[in-house]
């Protein structure tokens, strides 16, 4: 049974940068431009929104980009931590902050220059030394050449495919979904650039056994969405999404990508306890969505996040994508935009975007009847997930 939670919000308004590997503007430049587009898709005005929420990892602070897009006074404003991890979370606090009577109309958004400026691929070791408690945990895995994010989730894919039998091309089917669904969609950055799985099978190895088309881009770029109240989403031109559920979750012994001290690291029970709440909120289950929106930083992680929503079993999810429910056409549909690898890595929030254009019927590469999908943010770390729907 759902939640008094469960649709008492919307998405009404998304907006968007281009996606490029050289903006040529500052970042707090891309986040206005992305915030304005979003409050005008929604059919509003700057000084209607008083909430806004982003990542800590956002350099453009609350108090720039407002005053820059012309917002007034704010009532409600937060920042959700762990990277890519906070995607659907920064929906969950607008959510919670409107049902709560916090705010009316809250923006959340990310913007970065993640390929012209601070490459996050390029791992800690050139990094300074810092004091807090991440770094020195990170301390005990860099000198051994536990570097970049790449390298840390390498432990977690080759456990894996120790595990439970799977091959490198169960990750490569992953990246040619994703490429699929760019190639058609004129605003990814590998637009018209398909590629096969021996295409896959056939790029450089990056930290064993990830492969270059097993990561995802590096983007700059910006991305916004407006939330209101489900009474207020009627009146707006666009068709809402409604928030049917929105959770965040750690699991136990969490680390920053190297939660290597589990019993078992073929899994992500951070996953798990997101899932938990989705459906738990919204009472339905993975069977109820006609589309799926997985972060996609890197193919391994998104087969236990099949897993974990409880689309196939533990150590089935390579059969289930090999069957074909995820491609084009198929049952569930993966990350019909072209996910981080195929349309821009912006730490999730174009997924949500892609996942509110699914509910509206608006998806370049839109499957028929579509009401309800699931959107899920990073993992490896502490992370989110969404379910959005059409209005019941």
């Amino acid at each position: 049974m759902s939640t008094p939670f469960s649709g008492a919000t919307a998405i009404v308004g998304i907006g968007a940068t281009e996606f490029s590997k050289a903006s040529g503007r500052s970042e707090l430049q891309l986040a206005c431009e992305a915030v304005t587009a979003a409050i005008t898709d929604a059919g509003l005005t700057p000084a209607d929104v008083d909430g806004m929420v982003t990542f800590t990892a956002e350099s453009s602070s609350e108090n720039h980009v407002a005053r820059n897009v012309g917002i007034g006074d704010l009532t409600f404003f937060s920042r959700v931590g762990h990277g890519g991890g906070a995607a659907a979370g920064t929906v969950a606090h607008a959510a919670a902050a409107i049902t709560a009577g916090l705010a009316d109309v809250v923006v959340c958004w990310r913007s970065f220059n993640e390929r012209s400026g601070e490459r996050y691929g390029l791992g800690q070791a050139s990094r300074p030394m810092d004091t807090n408690a991440d770094r020195a945990a990170y301390s005990w895995m860099t000198p051994f050449g536990l570097s970049t994010p790449a390298q840390w989730v390498a432990m977690y894919a080759q456990r894996y495919l120790h595990e439970y039998g799977a091959t490198t091309e169960d990750f490569g089917r992953i990246a040619v979904i994703d490429r699929a669904h760019a190639a058609t969609n004129p605003y990814a950055w590998f637009y018209e650039r398909p590629i096969t799985l021996a295409d896959h099978q056939t790029s450089r190895w990056i930290a064993e056994p990830l492969r270059l088309l097993d990561c995802c881009q590096e983007t700059d770029g910006g991305q916004a969405l407006v939330l209101v109240s489900a009474e207020r989403a009627r009146d707006l031109p666009n068709a809402p999404a409604y928030v049917r559920a929105a959770a965040q979750g750690a699991g136990r012994d969490q680390h920053m990508m190297t939660s290597y001290y589990r019993p078992s690291i073929s899994g992500l029970p951070e996953m798990g306890v997101v899932a938990n709440q989705l459906w738990a909120q919204s009472g339905l289950t993975a069977q109820d969505m006609q589309a799926a929106v997985l972060y996609d930083h890197f193919t391994p992680l998104v087969l236990p996040q099949l897993e974990e929503l409880g689309f196939c079993g533990r150590g089935e999810a390579r059969h289930f994508i090999a069957d074909g429910h995820l491609d084009p056409g198929g049952r569930v549909p993966l990350n019909t935009h072209g996910g981080q690898l195929g349309e821009a890595y912006l730490h999730g929030m174009n997924g949500i975007a892609e996942g509110v254009r699914l509910v509206r019927g608006s998806s370049v590469n839109q499957p028929v009847d579509v009401s309800n999908v699931v959107v899920t943010a990073g993992t490896g770390v502490p992370t989110s997930g969404l379910v959005l729907g059409r209005d019941s």
